[in-house]
């Protein structure tokens, strides 16, 4: 009950708030303020469910410019990691799967927030649209936030095989990628129904330069910033899960 209750909170707080903000939202449709407005309403939500969020190197973040953010995919809740840092951010558009766009009202809200939608299964689509949000960061100094995962980790252990529509996209506008790692959740069992109070740490990593890498690069330039990325969830990893009972439920039990 308790497990399920959290999320259903998570939900229903969202919609909610999509449901109030969609009439203001529409005024100002897909401008990444929008977002930034609605992130301060819905990340208050964690209090409910008990979970802290601690950030770490968040002035890499806060730079005024554009950037292309990359960072791990554990659940839904990753969402809230992201509200409760998007005010050091900024102006951040989100990249998500097409799909979500059909859950409403929050698809909906997300569209008019300047959330970007893309279909996986139709990468000339989805090419399509990255190219014009691409524009859009170097001209508006915004950042791009992407799961180059493509699909939330169960693996409790290491980062998943990363997509390239991140790298390219990066590498084609030259700016910077912005590693960031989210730490284990390891207080949510989905095998079990567990979900206790916990805390997550979100640590930015240095920024990786793309100016005079092209398309060919790509591939060591993916190697790179993956392999960056999980030594740093490996190190957070020991960092948090060594500071548990020894008999704690942990995710991959």
């Amino acid at each position: 009950v308790k497990f399920k209750s959290k999320f259903l909170v998570f939900y229903i707080w969202t919609s909610v708030t999509a449901v109030i903000l969609l009439p203001f939202f529409v005024f100002n449709p897909k401008n990444v303020k929008n977002s930034l407005f609605g992130s301060q309403i819905v990340k208050h939500v964690t209090k409910v469910i008990e979970v802290k969020w601690l950030l770490r190197n968040g002035k890499v973040l806060a730079e005024d410019r554009g950037a292309v953010v990359v960072s791990n995919h554990q659940s839904s809740i990753d969402i809230l990691g992201m509200f409760n840092i998007w005010h050091v951010a900024d102006k951040v558009a989100a990249i998500a799967r097409k799909e979500i766009f059909y859950v409403w009202p929050f698809g909906l809200a997300a569209y008019l927030a300047g959330v970007v939608f893309i279909d996986r299964n139709n990468s000339k689509d989805a090419y399509k649209q990255l190219k014009i949000t691409s524009e859009v960061m170097i001209k508006n100094k915004t950042k791009i936030w992407l799961f180059p995962e493509g699909t939330r980790n169960k693996d409790f252990t290491k980062l998943l095989p990363f997509k390239k529509g991140a790298f390219n996209i990066a590498v084609a506008a030259q700016v910077p990628i912005i590693p960031v790692v989210f730490s284990p959740y390891y207080f949510i069992n989905r095998k079990k129904y567990i979900f206790n109070k916990g805390h997550a740490v979100i640590q930015c990593l240095d920024p990786v330069p793309t100016v005079g890498l092209t398309m060919d690069d790509v591939p060591a330039l993916i190697n790179k910033v993956r392999n960056t990325m999980d030594a740093a969830y490996k190190e957070l990893s020991k960092e948090v899960l060594s500071a548990l009972p020894p008999n704690y439920p942990l995710a991959t039990d």
